[in-house]
């Protein structure tokens, strides 16, 4: 093989599942280039026993210590360096054999970034925890909506990356809303994003997620929030003149009307605070107008960057 596959597989209290993933995807890419690397996020159990445990070669274990799945996956990024990265949770709900449909679309496609989409297949199904499928599907409508695209699942943590993806996308987010940043972020730098339908299998008993179904919703809600201000200033910006001034315009209209009909200005609080939104609109807008330029010539930048990269 003339590449270099790295799999990943950031891991937080999986004792029961871990050692199952670690051979199940030794055993499929046995044949590959590949190594294994099993990201410790201070687990509480005995996965880090176990992993240590498993006698097979290019298999690597690493603690880090800051628990939060983006804080895993910034640190993976940065340390490990291959052609090719997979991405798989440790709790065995991704089958490993489907990675090797994703590998060979990869090299015979070439897209940057290659999703497993489970809310093709069975995940409504398989997935009893509630609200998840409802977050799943406002949070993909949201963006599709926003990037004018038309991908299945945001949110999916099985994803197979090339490495100039990896060493540019650069994510912050330091919890499970990083497969989100990373999809947004994929699509805002014009990636090639492939979809590939996966199956997904619910957690084996006693095997307990991580993910808590509010919280961990609220943070993702939180990253397309800002991420929507930060590479969308204009549509996010322009947005809020547009609420500001519609607030004006109903302050405004009764005092209006009421002079033109006694030639009086009776309401002179409601027509300042008309104007103040008016103000403020107008000053949201030249903040969209000012922002929108500065993401365009930092994008001009980044893509020179690139380019010189080669």
């Amino acid at each position: 093989m003339d590449y270099s596959l790295a799999i990943l597989i950031p891991c937080h209290s999986e004792e029961i599942t871990i050692k199952k993933v670690v051979l199940d995807f030794f055993e499929v890419f046995k044949s590959h280039n590949c190594k294994i690397y099993v990201y410790d996020n201070n687990s509480n159990d005995k996965s880090a026993e176990i992993v240590k445990s498993i006698k097979l070669p290019n298999l690597y274990y690493r603690f880090e210590e800051k628990v939060g799945k983006g804080n895993v996956i910034k640190r993976m990024f940065r340390e490990i360096d291959a052609d090719y990265y997979l991405l798989v949770d440790g709790d065995d709900t991704y089958p490993a054999k489907s990675a090797v449909c994703m590998l060979e679309a990869m090299l015979n496609e070439k897209p940057d970034m290659i999703v497993g989409d489970r809310l093709s297949v069975n995940y409504h199904s398989e997935n009893k925890r509630l609200f998840h499928s409802f977050g799943n599907n406002l949070v993909k409508n949201f963006i599709n909506f926003l990037f004018k695209t038309n991908l299945n699942d945001i949110m999916s943590g099985y994803r197979l990356l090339n490495k100039r993806t990896v060493k540019t996308l650069c994510p912050v987010s330091e919890g499970f809303e990083i497969e989100t940043e990373m999809t947004i972020l994929a699509l805002d730098f014009g990636y090639k994003i492939k979809e590939i339908p996966v199956e997904y299998k619910e957690r084996i008993e006693g095997s307990k997620s991580k993910l808590n179904t509010y919280k961990d919703g609220l943070c993702v809600l939180k990253t397309i929030f800002i991420l929507f201000k930060d590479y969308k200033p204009f549509e996010f910006f322009s947005f809020l003149s547009f609420i500001l001034l519609l607030i004006s315009i109903v302050l405004f209209a009764p005092v209006f009307v009421q002079y033109l009909k006694t030639g009086m200005v009776l309401r002179f609080p409601t027509l300042f605070v008309s104007i103040f939104f008016a103000i403020f609109s107008i000053l949201m807008f030249s903040t969209g107008l000012i922002l929108s330029v500065i993401i365009k010539m930092f994008k001009r930048s980044r893509e020179l960057l690139l380019n010189s990269r080669g």
